[in-house]
């Protein structure tokens, strides 16, 4: 071999050593990039291009399957008990529009968020089963564990805009920008800002109902909520007693061993419900929120479906309460009873808020007869709750006096100057009515029961 192809090898070996070189450093480049300086740029950028994920007709339409590697991350969710399941929900919701597991947000302890020194967080498995919700929203919705989490890239941050130019539309298109590959290649996708109750409302009320019913108490407040209800039948069935016993024997001896119903009252009369709905009569210019004491027991004596003598728990929040003659003024026929009078104070006292509003919850929506405010957020999910009940057991109607479960709402006037018949509309296309309240109520003839 000449000596002009020797030197002519060696100078194509260091020029093909060199791209190999340069191949090297642009591949490392790219990849500490893309690990560590992009994930940083997530809190402020998001592509405003078209979504290549799958076309959707709906906002609620997603894939089968919920992965579970893809993870969303929420703020701790605060306020009341039914506010937070709302929150709860809307979360959900989100990760199933993001096709992502929710990771199990924190709930919170107190009702009033100022309340620094009871804000503790509670996790969701210390109030709801865990594995149940799972279990029964499987393929719907998931939540996950921060042990799930593999940590291989740093969270997506997104800032939830607020004020009146942050619109509905707005951020349903944020939230279409989270499913482009750039962002949904994150493992976690963590929404800051404010709680997820506050969030712009996408979804339909049978989606809530979905996830409403995978939450299940965890045995111990079952446990309680078991003890209450005894209590309540077990004063019901002594009166009943009473009453057959002064009319005949017979008839006494028969009454024990039936099914002793009882009704429950939601009486919205403690000092921060009565500031609040007087500033939302005044906003709405309708006088149809606020009830008195005297009103409720009027309207609830009224309705003409219930068999009297009956117990009529009262579900209020005691620490609040500034009246203390709710028991006083109640027609005959109707047994009022409270936490104290019934004897299980001292159930709920040994529990901060959150359960003790949980115990109630579950002894409202297993009444016979429940009646509440259309305005009030826990009463309006305990009628929901109790029209899913209704569907299950092959109902399509509610109009029917047949109908178990009935409800009414005693701040609008209904036949006979009672309170009126209600039940929840499966077929509204949001929960804006079960969040803030309707005076629109009725029985509903023909549900749309494709739960």
């Amino acid at each position: 071999m000449s000596f002009a192809n020797t030197e002519l090898l060696k100078l194509g070996s260091r020029y093909m050593k060199c791209m190999v070189f340069r191949c090297f450093i642009l591949v490392i480049l790219v990849l500490v990039f893309t690990t560590v300086i992009y994930p940083f740029t997530g809190s402020n950028w998001l592509p405003w291009r078209t979504s290549k994920w799958i076309a959707m007709s709906k906002a609620s339409n997603l894939q089968h399957a919920v992965r579970r590697d893809k993870f969303l991350e929420v703020p701790q969710i605060i306020w009341g008990l039914n506010n937070q399941k709302i929150a709860l929900a809307r979360a959900c919701l989100t990760a199933r529009f993001l096709n992502r597991t929710l990771l199990m947000p924190s709930l919170s302890a107190s009702l009033f968020y100022k309340e620094v020194e009871l804000l503790k967080p509670v996790a969701f498995d210390k109030i709801y089963q865990f594995d149940t919700f799972n279990r029964l929203c499987d393929g719907f919705v998931q939540l996950g564990r921060y042990s799930d989490l593999l940590n291989h890239s740093m969270p997506f941050e997104i800032q939830k805009g607020s004020g009146r130019k942050w619109t509905k539309e707005r951020d349903l298109d944020q939230l279409k920008q989270c499913r482009e590959e750039s962002i949904d290649n994150s493992e976690v996708i963590r929404i800051g800002g404010k709680n997820p109750f506050l969030w712009h409302d996408h979804w339909s009320v049978k989606d809530y109902a979905k996830i409403f019913q995978c939450l299940v108490v965890v045995d111990k407040i079952e446990n309680e909520v078991a003890k209450v209800i005894s209590k309540i039948r077990e004063a019901g069935s002594k009166v009943r007693y009473k009453i057959n016993a002064s009319q005949n024997e017979e008839s006494a001896d028969s009454s024990l061993g039936q099914h002793v119903p009882y009704v429950a009252v939601h009486m919205r009369i403690e000092k921060d419900w009565m500031i609040h709905c007087k500033k939302l009569e005044q906003k709405l210019r309708i006088e149809q929120i606020c009830s008195s004491k005297e009103e409720i027991m009027e309207r609830v004596s009224q309705i003409t479906s219930l068999q009297q003598p009956v117990v009529v728990y009262l579900a209020v929040a005691d620490t609040l309460l500034e009246d203390d003659s709710i028991l006083s003024g109640w027609n005959d026929g109707l047994l009022p009873l409270e936490k104290k009078r019934l004897g299980v104070w001292g159930i709920y006292k040994k529990y901060p808020y959150l359960i003790q509003s949980a115990i109630d919850y579950e002894v409202c929506s297993r009444a016979d007869v429940f009646v509440g405010n259309s305005f009030s957020t826990f009463s309006s999910l305990v009628v929901l709750s109790r029209t899913q009940k209704l569907i299950r057991m092959g109902f399509t109607s509610s109009c029917s006096a047949e109908v178990g479960y009935s409800s009414y709402a005693y701040n609008i006037l209904g036949e006979s100057g009672g309170a009126k018949r209600w039940t929840t509309d499966m077929s509204a296309p949001d929960l804006v009515g079960i969040s803030y309240g309707t005076n629109n109520i009725s029985c509903y003839s023909n549900w749309n029961t494709s739960l």
